[in-house]
């Protein structure tokens, strides 16, 4: 397919430097934004009185009959173009010949690919956030469904105090929530129309950039040129906030693949959402979660690979910024599979409620009840955590948890401690003693819950 850029050459690329310098194999995807985007700008020229009325009124016919070809499977995009931007004119002069060239009055590939940039992702951020508000959906249905399950709560891997379940489910869906509202955030930055800057100096043409703008629900314009064609921030940001994501969805894939393991036996997961050994007959594997907990380092690997591009290049564009559209569409590829599939792991789980209260049972969770009453009775919390630390290692050395101490126990570590101490030290007391706003005990988690559902309902 004929260059756009070939008069100023007499030989052609090598074509090792061919190979590389083609982007098709990747930015193809782009093709119905660059379609969209080409609409937009075709009706602007005819509008402004840069083309004639039938011109651009051709061109815009003819580019609305290649999207449906190319969507219908009836056009294939040409394999020897050098970009999605070349495929798309060819086969538009395929159809309107020599009007097609025309299209690209007053723009440049370096607008154009910033605008077409612009529009995937702002597809993709509603893709996502979608996403999230379904994953969010099956956080809360199972805060509400397992409420009163009590289970150990951990810090640094080791029982701390008893918590709900739900307070934990919930924990994950707030996290969720400042996912969104960053997805949301940074879709606002990348809603800004860079169409019109031309390769970097704006264009002598008489454009009107705001009906453009209107025309493909750009919020605003961006108002440098230079800028509007040189950086990639709008798309680091989606590749931080993916980063962010994929970590948060990780650390529920870790408690997810431990609570599945024996030692835990805190969660039954689903056939659907695992895999068996092909040598141990008795493994049910949690790939979903450990897949998702894995492709956290790629994400993480795109953004990296975006800041890299972009640290030292000067202004304007460079042929470095080719490279900036292989992660993003590689990280919107994952959030878009990872995110469903942990939602259909979490939604077709089985808590195993008897164990994981279970497993509050002489943990010793509950010592810091123990301190509480001591610091309600008067004494310094230091010296009240001395005295129950003290306790526990007397409970430890003889094989017993706090809840089978006796009155007389007590009264030798301290005569605040007295037998009224003793109904507060089993785990549902505990949580239910944690009644402070966003706190573990019943009622805290139901008014969670209601936000929860509030937040769910403004989408």
């Amino acid at each position: 397919m004929r260059k756009l850029w070939g008069g100023r050459f007499d030989g052609q690329p090598d074509a090792l430097i061919d190979k590389l310098n083609n982007s098709l194999s990747f930015d193809a995807r782009l093709w119905r934004e660059d379609v969209e985007g080409s609409i937009a700008h075709a009706a602007m020229l005819g509008a402004a009185g840069i083309l004639s009325e039938t011109e651009s009124s051709e061109i815009v016919a003819g580019l609305k009959a290649l999207a449906a070809e190319i969507e219908n499977g009836d056009t294939q995009l040409p394999e020897d173009a050098e970009d999605v931007h070349t495929a798309v004119e060819g086969l538009l002069r395929e159809r309107i010949g020599p009007a097609a060239g025309k299209l690209h009055t007053a723009r440049s590939r370096n607008d154009q690919v910033a605008t077409d940039i612009r529009l995937y992702l702002r597809r993709i951020c509603d893709s996502v956030n979608e996403a999230i508000h379904s994953f969010q959906t099956a956080l809360a249905d199972a805060s509400e469904r397992e409420l009163g399950v009590l289970l150990p709560g951990y810090t640094h891997m080791q029982h701390a105090q008893p918590i709900l379940l739900s307070h934990q489910l919930l924990a994950y869906f707030w996290m969720l929530d400042r996912d969104r509202e960053r997805f949301t955030d940074c879709r606002g930055r990348i809603n800004r129309m860079p169409l019109g800057a031309g390769a970097l100096a704006g264009t002598g043409f008489p454009i009107n950039r705001r009906m453009t703008a209107e025309s493909l629900g750009f919020d605003s314009i961006l108002p440098n040129s230079l800028d509007a064609v040189s950086d990639r921030d709008f798309a680091i940001e989606f590749l931080a906030a993916a980063a962010i994501l994929m970590m948060h969805i990780s650390r529920l894939a870790e408690e997810i693949i431990l609570w599945n393991s024996p030692e835990f036996g805190f969660i039954l997961l689903d056939d659907s959402v695992t895999t068996g050994s092909s040598i141990m007959p008795q493994k049910k594997n949690p790939d979903a979660a450990e897949l998702s907990r894995g492709k956290a380092g790629r994400v993480y690997g795109d953004l990296i690979t975006l800041l890299t591009v972009m640290k030292g290049l000067p202004l304007a564009y460079n042929k470095d910024m080719q490279e900036d559209k292989e992660p993003l569409f590689d990280a919107a590829d994952t959030l878009l599979t990872v995110i469903p599939a942990m939602e259909k792991t979490l939604a077709t789980a089985k808590f195993q409620a008897k164990r994981m209260e279970y497993a509050t049972k002489g943990d010793f969770s509950t010592a810091t009840e123990a301190a509480d009453y001591l610091a309600r009775c008067g004494l310094p919390f230091r010296e009240a955590h001395e005295v129950i630390g003290r306790l526990v290692r007397h409970c430890m050395e003889h094989s017993i948890g706090l809840e089978e101490l006796d009155a007389g126990t007590l009264l030798k570590f301290s005569p605040l401690l007295k037998p009224d101490v003793l109904p507060l030290l089993s785990p549902a007391a505990a949580v239910e003693a944690r009644s402070s706003q966003g706190g573990s005990s019943s009622a805290s988690v139901r008014e969670q819950l209601i936000l929860a559902r509030i937040r769910l309902e403004r989408k």
